[in-house]
């Protein structure tokens, strides 16, 4: 999620848990510790690393349930020794701390960027994908309880505003993954109604709402890309076929590292087209048909044959406005057959 709602989830949920005596101060521990895991890429750019390696090492380490948990217990023992606050409620502080650390990733991996919960364990990103990297619903509630809190400070009126604040946007956490599966009902059936019972799939939210959902559907030549409104919607979810070089991506995901790499990470859901001389890989995960946010140069053209490069990240072509414009639109009103493209 972006850096304002993990710095208010953190802070909310420190100042909730320690003396109200310290509640100020927890606030801005919390909103610290809530926004560590993201900075991350201050390293990673000193790296010097090439955008993909970049890109999939973000959410890495530093999100690991185990390194953070190891971490804040570290950070505990320090500020036990060295602050009277944290000398005085112990217990409340390491749940305080621990809780700031830990709910970071968790809430990143309701996203479908990718989180590595589990590093150093070999297991693939945890993309649950209900809630849109930025969704101001979830985070609003959390915004207004902590502004009560800072207002308000040791004050018994803070806290419920605090409780109030973590409680609805749970709820509506709660609720991303209830619309998730409603979605995916409608899914389920028009693989059936199309005999691609098996196929790998993913759906994940348009961008600020949980209201437009974007799905995509892998095939041995491409994938097919459909949207499902659950307020306009009520006949069969329609998809669009997009080509795609699935045997050059098999055979340079052998080849290449880099192309590995983003393989696995975005779970296999990439494409890989020629444009000119030039080949690029593209993660469906982000973005919508024909513009992605991560598209990668990867190789290019020596005669007969494709030649690994340096991997190049892409500038995204696309006109905001009119997008947003589009998707407001595909909310409220479900699109006429004759609108709909044969998949």
């Amino acid at each position: 999620m972006d850096s304002l709602t993990q710095i208010v989830l953190g802070g909310s949920l420190a100042a909730c848990v320690v003396p109200a005596a310290h509640r100020r101060r927890a606030l801005l521990v919390g909103a610290a510790l809530g926004t560590l895991p993201d900075l991350d890429v201050i390293p990673l750019t000193l790296l010097g690393l090439d955008p993909i390696a970049n890109m999939t090492w973000h959410r890495g380490p530093s999100h690991s349930l185990f390194v953070l948990a190891a971490l804040g217990l570290l950070i505990w023992m320090l500020l036990r020794r060295i602050w009277v606050p944290v000398r005085e409620a112990p217990r409340a502080w390491l749940l305080a701390i621990v809780l700031s650390l830990l709910t970071h990733p968790l809430l990143d991996a309701f996203t479908v960027y990718g989180t590595q919960l589990l590093w150093p364990l070999p297991v693939a990103p945890a993309m649950w994908s209900s809630v849109f990297i930025i969704d101001p619903l979830y985070t609003l509630p959390l915004l207004v309880g902590f502004i009560a809190a800072i207002i308000l400070g040791a004050r018994a009126r803070a806290r419920p505003f605090l409780v109030a604040g973590i409680a609805l946007s749970t709820a509506y956490l709660g609720w991303s993954l209830v619309a998730k599966a409603l979605v995916e009902h409608s899914v389920d059936e028009a693989l059936a109604r199309e005999g691609r019972r098996g196929a790998r799939w993913f759906s994940t939210p348009m961008p600020f709402n949980t209201l437009l959902w974007r799905v995509v559907v892998m095939t041995d030549d491409g994938y097919l890309e459909g949207e499902r409104s659950l307020v306009a919607d009520r006949g069969p979810l329609h998809l669009r076929k997009t080509p795609s070089d699935t045997a050059t991506l098999a055979q340079l995901r052998t080849q290449l590292p880099s192309v590995a790499r983003l393989h696995w990470f975005a779970s296999g859901f990439v494409k890989i087209d020629a444009r000119d001389r030039d080949l690029v890989i593209s993660d469906l995960r982000m973005g919508a048909e024909p513009d992605y946010t991560f598209s990668f140069l990867v190789a290019e053209r020596i005669g007969d044959e494709w030649s690994g490069v340096r991997p190049v990240q892409l500038d995204m072509q696309i006109d905001v406005p009119a997008r947003l414009g589009e998707m407001w639109q595909r909310i409220w009103n479900e699109p006429s057959a004759a609108q709909v493209p044969e998949s």
